[in-house]
Formats: structure tokens, sequence, C-alpha cells
């Protein structure tokens, strides 16, 4: 039996992550959760669940938790997460914290040699070259629980011998593809995404196809390729989840149903495959497939993230900080719509290329660079 730490157990991923395990009660067995602010969803968890270790970002939701579970170790607080992510009592831990908040855990997992089934991007955008470094050099094996980086992964399975041409990576398009962006367009409908449910983050990057532009990131470290071997395709329907095509012209496709529990369970389960619930496809309902091509002027924010990758690390750090508090700033109705991509490319100019070598330097910079969008924001 496989024992799970999901940190970010609350959230849309942790949750579709504790439905496998449900699931497959003989094959996994929770030992850590780890939470924000959501401690009602966490209390009814840890009723189910029974693990070993907690987390919660406040300390007076720890003290209502020890008091409700006294043989709980509960942690919390910036001390605590580094306590509980230096844990080595579970076998896959599950990085699913949303923001640059999923960094130093998921370095500290690996660097303890763990297995992880990596869920938060900004971990590869912000820090790839650090963790796929220290990964090698400490054994831990990374996987990835994103649709579109398991249809690769699974589409290179045996492949190891055949060079990769190019990466098709598939993407949704969002709410706005075939419509005009403008300042008029409200949190509501930015979130109203025509195929999955996501977080609200996950969900806006998605409307702006930045989350695509950070899956780019994400590719080039995880496959070992270069950006020019990476092209963004459109594909509304999302059936075909991500393609790989190799030297010889042969391109091989993932295509599935839409629900993320097919990727978490094959990364907990790797490289075997579970049975589930879910309903499987129609080749004759689905009848043909669609590909387009985005237009990088109207989602600007794909094309910063391509840029970005060009100009260095640095900059991915600070593509990425400016996105997490604009994005902010817009679900909570600071700014418009068009001020995200406007707000990333004005930090970007002002940025120049530094040399970024550890977690410690990666935060500092990310910290400034969120400072700074702030007071942009408040000015």
């Amino acid at each position: 039996m496989k024992k799970i730490a999901i940190f970010g157990s609350t959230g849309s991923i942790g949750e579709s992550t504790l439905n496998v395990i449900r699931e497959n009660p003989d094959l996994f067995e929770v030992i850590t959760l780890v939470a924000g602010k959501n401690i009602q969803k966490l209390i009814e968890q840890i009723e189910e669940f029974k693990p070993k270790h907690v987390y919660i970002t406040a300390e007076e939701n720890a003290k209502e938790l020890q008091k409700v579970f006294p043989y709980l170790q509960v942690y919390h607080g910036k001390e605590g997460m580094e306590e509980i992510s230096q844990l080595t009592d579970f076998d896959i831990g599950v990085s699913a914290l949303v923001g640059i908040a999923g960094l130093q855990p998921t370095y500290n997992m690996i660097k303890n040699g763990k297995t992880v089934a990596l869920a938060n991007k900004e971990v590869l955008v912000a820090g790839g070259k650090l963790i796929m470094e220290t990964a090698a050099k400490n054994h831990a094996t990374l996987l990835t629980v994103d649709s579109e980086h398991s249809a690769i992964m699974q589409c290179l399975q045996g492949e190891k011998q055949n060079k990769i041409d190019k990466i098709l990576l598939t993407a949704s398009g969002g709410p706005f593809f075939d419509k005009e962006i403008t300042d008029d367009i409200t949190v509501e409908q930015a979130l109203n995404h025509p195929t999955w449910k996501m977080g609200q983050k996950v969900t806006i990057d998605s409307s702006t196809m930045m989350n695509k532009g950070f899956e780019v990131m994400e590719a080039k470290w995880l496959f070992d390729v270069e950006p020019s071997q990476i092209q963004v395709v459109v594909h509304r329907k999302s059936i075909v989840h991500s393609m790989v095509q190799f030297q010889d012209g042969t391109i091989m496709a993932n295509l599935g149903p839409k629900s993320m529990q097919i990727p978490i369970a094959y990364a907990l389960n790797y490289p075997n495959r579970l049975t589930n619930s879910i309903q499987k496809i129609d080749l004759f309902e689905i009848a043909e497939l669609k590909f387009e091509k985005p237009d990088l002027e109207k989602f600007l924010c794909l094309k910063l993230a391509f840029e970005a990758i060009e100009k260095g690390h640095s900059y991915q750090v600070v593509l990425n900080a400016a996105n997490e508090v604009l994005v902010d700033a817009f679900l909570n109705k600071k700014i418009t719509y068009t001020q995200i991509p406007k707000g990333i490319q004005k930090m970007l100019e002002e940025h120049n290329q530094m040399e970024l070598n550890t977690v410690e330097e990666i935060l500092a910079l990310d910290k400034e660079v969120k400072e700074k969008t702030r007071k942009m924001i408040e000015d």
C-alpha cells in the first residue's frame, strides 16, 4: 500500500486525488494533508481519511484542529510548512499548492529523494533548472498530474530511443478563444470555462492562455526539449490531451475523458493504470477532431511567456510573480481584464536578467516583483 502526502488537499486537485484514493482503499493510504484556510473541509477530510500529519496556515485554526484531533501532529505557519514538507514517511507527495507557495515544499520533498506527483505549474516555471538538477542529484522521481503533460508522458512510454521532433501541446482556448477580449469582461465570464472545472486562479490563467505559457515552460524541463520544439495547438473539445511528433513524422496522441482523476491515478499508480467509473469517450459521438492556431496578439500572455523563456530564468520568475498578483487583483475586481497582460508586460520590461541559484534567491525575486506589481496597481 502506497502512503500519500497531499499538499493542497482542499483544492480541486487535492479533492480529485482523494477521490482516486477513496475508490482504491486497498492501494493507497493518506498520511499527510496540507490545506490553506478551509478548515471545515480539512476537518471532513481528516475524519474520513485519518492522516498522521496535517497543516493549516493560521495558528488559531491549528489550535482548533489540535483540540478536535488530539492524536494528530498539527503544523501551521512558515516553520510548520518547512517541517511537514521535510517528513519522509510517505511514498508519493502530491504537490498541488497554488502559486509560488508550492516551490519550497516541493524542493524539500525532491531533496529528500521522494517521488512527487506535480500539479503546481509554478514549481517548474520559477524553479525548473534547480528542481530538475536537485531531482537528478537525489534520485527523486518527478511525475506530472497535469492532463497535458501526463498525456505527453504516456505518449513517450517505450519511446526513449526515439528522438522527439515536436511536442504538440493542446489547449482548450478558454472562454474567449472566439470572442473579442475587452475591458468589459467580467470575473464571472472569465471563470466560466467551457471544458474543465478548476480552481479560480488556474481558470483565469486558462482564459488568458497564461496557463498554456506555463505549460510550455513545464514541458521544456520535464521532457528536455527546446521551446522551439513545443507548439501550442488549440483543440476546443479537449478530447486529445496532447501529442508527440517523432523524427519519422509519426504523431502519438493521447485521447481520453475530461477528468483530472485519470492523470492523477496514473501518477499515483505509475506506470500501471487503474480502473474507474468515469464514462468512456465514444469516437462515433465525437465524429471529428479540430485543431487551430492561437492568436498571440490576442492572447498576449502566451506571447509574453514565450518571450520570457527566450530571455532567461529570472524573466520567468517575474512573469509568474506579476501574473499571480494581477490575477488576484482581477478576481477581487481591482483591475480590468486587459490590465493582466499589460501589467505583466510592464514588469518584464523593467527587469534585467539575473542569476538565480537557490530557492531563497527565487523567492526573494518573487517577493520583490509582487511588491512592485501591487504598488503599480495602487498607483
